[in-house]
């Protein structure tokens, strides 16, 4: 099969949304800028929601254990924890 730049870009989405958070960042990924404002209204809630979600894609793409990305989401801080909150399966685990 021949590659071109986009192979790469594509193997790597699919490795993400077919991991094993793909659910909860499915979930991540459809809370919008004025609920993600309402949960954290810094004036830094978007960076810290895109952390969020990078966390939760690299730990969905490399299989990592649910106690390791919770306390990857942990190490985000307080604001990470509160949008992470709205994920149901992670609320009584954070």
């Amino acid at each position: 099969m021949k590659t071109n730049r986009f192979s790469e870009s594509f193997a790597n989405a699919d490795a993400v949304f077919s991991g094993i958070y793909s659910a909860e960042l499915k979930q991540l990924k459809g809370l919008s800028k004025e609920e993600i404002n309402a949960i954290v209204p810094a004036s830094n809630s978007m960076q810290t929601y895109q952390a969020l979600v990078d966390v939760v894609e690299k730990a969905s793409k490399d299989n990592l254990a649910q106690a390791q990305l919770i306390s990857k989401i942990k190490c985000l801080g307080s604001s990470a924890i509160k949008l992470a909150k709205k994920i149901p399966g992670w609320t009584a685990l954070l």
